[in-house]
């Protein structure tokens, strides 16, 4: 947080020179101290951020592989240089634990082409797919595994939280 502090203070100013990098730390250092006492703000998080940021951004990089592949697929369904299609609802059910989990899997699996998730109720999913081939191994996807490994970082850091005397927040 403390460097988003301070990339924000850089940005305001417009430029980048020794004065205002030098104000820009006690500054930030400032506000930072301000909302770790008055807000329940701890350095913890700040670690807990750094390590899920770079699972989000994988994610990312994953979702858009996946919306490329999916793509081309549809594309060739569509042209029909394969067999046509033959549209179905899948149903399935997973074990994400979050309702942030949750509603990004239903998001990644809208997101991808030729397939629409029409209903998420508790960890049930109902999605219409361009073709059979596209509901395949929803249940197991790749998107499901990063959600839980992302969920399973969250715990640990709620359960570490709980322990050292937070409220959780």
């Amino acid at each position: 947080m403390f460097v988003l502090f301070y990339l924000l203070w850089i940005i305001l100013n417009g430029q980048l020179t020794v004065e205002i990098a030098l104000i820009g730390l006690p500054i930030s250092v400032l506000v930072y101290m301000f909302i770790c006492k008055f807000m329940g703000y701890r350095a913890s998080s700040d670690l807990f951020l750094a390590k899920v940021f770079w699972k989000l951004i994988r994610y990312l990089f994953v979702l858009i592989w996946e919306i490329l592949k999916a793509n081309v697929l549809t594309i060739g369904k569509v042209l029909r240089f394969g067999k046509e299609a033959s549209p179905a609802i899948v149903s399935f059910d997973v074990t994400l634990k979050t309702e942030v989990g949750r509603a990004l899997l239903a998001n990644s699996i809208t997101l991808t082409p030729g397939t629409i998730t029409v209903s998420l109720s508790d960890n049930h999913y109902v999605v219409h797919c361009l073709d059979k081939a596209f509901g395949e191994g929803l249940d197991s996807s790749v998107f499901v595994r990063l959600i839980a490994d992302m969920e399973q970082d969250y715990e640990r850091f709620m359960s570490k939280r709980t322990r050292k005397g937070g409220e959780g927040k």
